[in-house]
């Protein structure tokens, strides 16, 4: 994987490439327009993959970081019993009778706290919610802080995540991510063909100096983490704004939805696609009787119960462990009789929900824990000094205080049609997938073509294969 290629004669055949007729096949023909899109992605995309892993990096570490910095909130001494979770919760009303309760996740380990969650406080985002922090042994408030997201990230981690995914500029500023998740597995694959299609001395590093061991060291760190670098590019388009539209719809399509255990009460209504959002936390049986229910169908902690919506709905009990092995098993419990009514399994979800799920999970960092953070941090600071290393090869191959020269246009029309012409269709498809892919590389094969075709008109020649 490389971000900013280099175009110098170290990455191109020292002498002019002969046409495939002559036998060296299609590569020949490609490889000068698998540089050009890789140099000039690299560079113009660059940036914004400078900000995601560093954003990244911080995000990675955010996880051990928030234990730190919360401490008194999310931990308690051990003591010698629980007291029922409706005793907490009533505890957390009474520091808190503002709001509604839209959630309650018990104690899901000795010695940390019940998290009683709360919207419509004032002051606090419309699109979080308020954890009250309650000791599982004594009732006593530990605290409060906002919480957002399923993860149940508290304000740090849910500043740099907000850093991370839009720059805090809201949906507008989630098209950066979108950009640079969108560009990064291309640049990754070309800075992978271009260094395995060196011949192996090319590739040494020993014995290297100048310009000549950047590359080596840029090239040879990039294949090492280049499928890291496709999976991060991935997974973050399953949740961005346009390429993870078209993502769901083609999962809806599949019938490959995830599902959701259904919050209707009193009947088995089938799995729908949404559950509960929240309501009274005493409502019916309450909400000891009904953990003590999901308890029976086999949830350990962690849990979260969501209390109905309304008179129709029931308590939705639903495990949130996003750690290996993975545990999302949800029921529903009638408030009025405390009877399950419905039951999801996570084993039963669909192949393309349950590797979302993972997908997620793996790149935001949770799926293996600490082992997983630190694997993204290791891949973000990789990515950072590609990009060192790409931008010092080109002013490396520039004279005294200026970068070398771009790659020379008009690479793409030394390709026959016959080798061309296939490529077309797949890359017109990924690009209506994937929009901020397609749209820049339509328009820069648009300039590229007025471009050339003016430098034609005035007699000068668009591309040179001994530069390529």
């Amino acid at each position: 994987m490389t971000t900013t290629p280099t175009p110098t004669t170290d990455d191109a055949p020292s002498p002019p490439a002969p046409a495939p007729a002559q036998g060296r096949g299609a590569w020949s023909t490609l490889r000068p327009l698998v540089l050009r899109l890789h140099f000039y992605a690299g560079v113009l995309v660059a940036p914004f993959l400078l900000v995601a892993a560093l954003t990244g990096l911080l995000y990675a570490a955010s996880f051990q970081a928030e234990k730190i910095v919360y401490d008194h909130e999310l931990t308690v001494p051990v003591g010698d019993r629980e007291l029922p979770v409706s005793e907490q919760v009533a505890a957390a009303r009474a520091a808190h009778p503002d709001g509604e309760i839209t959630a309650v996740r018990p104690s899901p380990e000795p010695g940390a706290t019940t998290r009683v969650l709360l919207s419509g406080i004032p002051g606090v985002d419309p699109g979080h919610t308020l954890a009250v922090f309650v000791d599982p042994y004594t009732a006593k408030v530990r605290g409060e802080l906002e919480q957002y997201g399923s993860t149940g990230a508290l304000p740090l981690r849910t500043w740099i995540d907000e850093f991370h995914r839009d720059l805090h500029l809201g949906e507008p500023g989630r098209l950066y991510s979108e950009f640079a998740a969108s560009w990064l597995w291309v640049i990754a694959c070309g800075g992978l063909v271009l260094w395995f299609s060196r011949r192996r001395t090319q590739r040494k590093l020993r014995g290297t100096t100048g310009r000549r061991r950047t590359l080596g060291l840029h090239g040879g760190v990039g294949a090492w983490v280049a499928l890291g670098f496709v999976f991060l590019s991935a997974t973050g388009l399953t949740w961005s704004a346009y390429a993870g539209a078209h993502i769901g719809d083609l999962r809806t399509a599949l019938g490959q939805e995830t599902p959701a255990v259904s919050a209707a009460a009193g009947e088995h209504a089938g799995h729908g696609t949404a559950g509960g959002t929240g309501g009274d936390a005493a409502h019916g049986v309450g909400l000891d009787r009904v953990l003590a229910a999901a308890r029976a169908e086999g949830l350990d902690n962690p849990v979260e119960i969501v209390p109905p919506t309304d008179e129709g709905s029931a308590y939705v009990v639903q495990q949130i462990q996003r750690s290996w092995p993975t545990k999302q098993d949800a029921v529903a419990v009638d408030p009025a009789t405390g009877q399950v009514t419905d039951v999801l399994r996570f084993e039963d979800f669909p192949v393309l929900a349950k590797l979302t799920r993972w997908g997620i999970d793996l790149h935001t960092g949770s799926l293996f824990g600490l082992v997983n953070q630190i694997a993204l941090m290791l891949l973000a600071l990789s990515l950072i000094l590609l990009i060192f290393w790409g931008y010092r090869m080109w002013w490396q191959r520039g004279r005294g205080s200026a970068f070398g020269r771009p790659i020379p246009r008009g690479a793409w029309q030394q390709v026959p049609p016959q080798v061309l012409v296939p490529l077309l269709a797949p890359v017109a498809v990924l690009g209506y997938f994937v929009p901020l892919l397609g749209i820049p590389l339509a328009a820069f094969l648009a300039v590229d073509i007025v471009l050339g075709e003016i430098a034609h008109r005035r007699g000068r020649r668009t591309y040179d294969p001994a530069s390529g």
